[in-house]
């Protein structure tokens, strides 16, 4: 199966030409459902190229093709930034670019601890307009799926990614669309929890970056003209209440509850849950009782980003530089 986008689809003889134009869901999926997986299908539909790479993801030599450019991704490439970056595969015109740096993140809750991060420390405000480079991001048509922060030029866009793997697969498959689709930003930082080691982590990196022409910067590694730079997470909470398996961002969390006097004030309701469930706390439960005290009525997202922005910035920014975080952080968009 070969999917066309782009604008200079006339070169590809043989092709369906889909007319999208006032297809509901129904008659597309019929459509997709006639194919044998051999056509070629120009489209302009994300609709119509969904239900394609749902169907053919698995198609070992299928590929979209970006017309423009006369590039491909593989249908699977195709599949997960569909999925997980919500991608315009579409591709799109460009303007001048800004100065652009991306973090990948694990989860919602990281995303919001490090967006707060650097809105408290770095002075960085929610941005209302969407940079050239990030375009191809549905974020232009109000698509939650990331954070967007600006400070003066510079744009720093934080996104979740679903775990470890999930920050290294975004990681692969964002540095083949900026080369399919022609756009650049300047520096990708992985937060990344180290769950063996830290060895463990980089070589997952550099196991991804394989594919492409990586060089060693130091602790960073370098990709064209784009920096990447790892945030290894590896800080280490201790409670004699709180059970501890791996670090987390939770850890830095529960370092920064501690240090603005939250623990104190509830340890009486942390001793009496662990007598009741006979057991140590999950990180998590330690802060949903930090969040109840507290009076939000908010989601755990939502109480990552405003605790860390109203806790004392000198407390922050001890438990990152212990954390050996908070060089690293400032490296991402300088």
């Amino acid at each position: 199966m070969r999917i066309v986008t782009g604008k200079h689809y006339e070169n590809f003889e043989d092709a369906i030409l889909f007319p999208e134009y006032r297809k509901n869901n129904e008659e597309l999926k019929k459509f997709v459902s006639s194919l044998e997986g051999e056509e070629t299908v120009i489209t302009a539909s994300l609709e119509l190229i969904d239900l394609l790479l749902e169907r053919f993801r698995r198609t070992e030599s299928g590929e979209l093709v970006y017309s423009d450019t006369m590039k491909n991704l593989t249908l699977k490439e195709a599949y997960e930034l569909r999925k997980y970056l919500d991608f315009d595969l579409r591709g799109a015109a460009f303007g001048e670019f800004s100065k652009v740096s991306v973090i990948f993140c694990e989860g919602k809750t990281d995303s919001k601890f490090f967006k707060g991060v650097y809105k408290k420390l770095f002075g960085f405000k929610e941005s209302r307009t969407t940079p050239e480079n990030l375009k191809l991001i549905e974020k232009v048509f109000e698509r939650d799926n990331f954070e967007l922060l600006r400070k003066g030029d510079v744009f720093l866009a934080i996104i979740p990614s679903e775990g470890n793997a999930g920050v290294i697969r975004n990681l692969g498959n964002f540095l083949k669309a900026m080369d399919v689709f022609e756009f650049k930003i300047d520096k990708i930082g992985l937060a990344i929890d180290i769950d063996e080691s830290a060895e463990r982590v980089i070589e997952s990196i550099t196991g991804k970056l394989s594919s492409f022409k990586f060089t060693r910067e130091g602790g960073n590694f370098r990709v064209g003209d784009v920096a990447i730079i790892p945030l290894l997470i590896g800080y280490h909470f201790r409670h004699p209440c709180v059970e501890w398996k791996k670090p987390t961002v939770e850890d830095l969390m529960l370092k920064l509850l501690e240090k603005q006097g939250v623990l104190r004030k509830i340890e009486r309701a942390i001793n009496i849950l662990r007598i009741d469930l006979k057991r140590k706390l999950k990180p998590k439960e330690v802060i949903y009782l930090a969040l109840a005290s507290y009076g939000f009525w908010g989601n755990l997202e939502g109480f990552y980003e405003m605790f860390v922005m109203r806790s004392r910035k000198d407390n922050l920014e001890k438990i990152l530089r212990s954390a050996g975080l908070l060089d690293k952080l400032a490296e991402v968009i300088e």
